[in-house]
């Protein structure tokens, strides 16, 4: 095979195309990425036999398998296997994407160690998901369990407890009308699928449930209020206020809330 003409194709500005005769006449017979064709100084009038071809498309494969995945890495990080897995719908041939990918991890293109702390500390401080579903998500991507066991530490106890307290918080504001019960289960159920381990969410709930009581000793001390001011109404000033704490205190409210209340009051 003699080469009888090389072309640059118009859409992709950086293969070529490669002409021989056949037959007595000039024809199509390969194309190569520019690199390939720099690397074996092809040219007009130059002889190529069958182990030479099989070289050079092999190597081109190689190359055009790389191009590619470059191009599908150019806007987001993503995992080996993800990389992997787009490469045998354009590539035929293990070995060949094998070499794609070492060639791909030698030039960090792929790096999933940094791809698993880089993704921890994205999904940490972009949403409100616990290290269980992080976790479940990187091992679906591919990576390895010691990278996720590793990679995972990165969210501190501290953050996973913030992060609960903000989702509680909210459904507690936008269920006012649950009983304690049914919120408690509501609270429960989203943190588990959402990811957050038995010991935040037992944490939650004993926080919650100082919140709950706190919140109905403070309705109660506001129901004994109303019936100490019609109680004492006839006081007035220093001994009108005496008298109240005098009883709200019989009552069995602490001095904080009973402060608190008249604080209120005073609002």
């Amino acid at each position: 095979m003699i080469i009888s003409k090389i072309t640059r194709q118009k859409q992709l500005n950086d293969r070529y195309n490669i002409f021989t005769i056949k037959n007595g006449k000039e024809e199509y017979a390969f194309s190569v990425d520019e690199g390939i064709l720099i690397k074996y100084q092809l040219q007009k009038g130059m002889e190529i036999d069958s182990f030479l071809l099989s070289e050079i498309q092999f190597n081109d494969d190689i190359r055009k398998g790389y191009n590619q995945a470059v191009n599908y890495l150019a806007k987001v990080k993503r995992t080996e296997m993800e990389v992997e897995k787009f490469l045998k719908t354009k590539i035929e041939g293990e070995f060949i994407v094998g070499e794609v990918l070492t060639k791909l991890k030698e030039m960090k293109f792929i790096d999933d160690e940094d791809y698993a702390y880089s993704y921890v500390r994205t999904q940490k401080n972009t949403t409100d998901k616990g290290p269980e579903v992080i976790k479940r998500e990187m091992k679906e991507k591919g990576i390895s369990h010691q990278l996720i066991q590793t990679s995972i530490q990165k969210i501190s106890y501290e953050e996973q407890l913030a992060s609960a307290k903000k989702i509680a918080a909210k459904l507690v504001g936008s269920n006012k009308k649950e009983s304690k019960r049914m919120l408690g289960q509501k609270i429960e159920q989203t943190l588990r699928r959402k990811g957050h381990s038995s010991s935040i969410i037992q944490e939650i709930k004993i926080e919650l449930a100082e919140v709950n009581e706190t919140m109905e000793e403070s309705e109660a001390l506001r129901i004994q209020g109303e019936k100490a001011k019609r109680k004492y109404s006839k006081y007035e000033g220093f001994e009108y206020k005496q008298k109240m704490k005098q009883y709200l205190y019989r009552k069995g409210f602490t001095v904080e809330l009973i402060d608190q209340y008249f604080e209120e009051i005073v609002e």
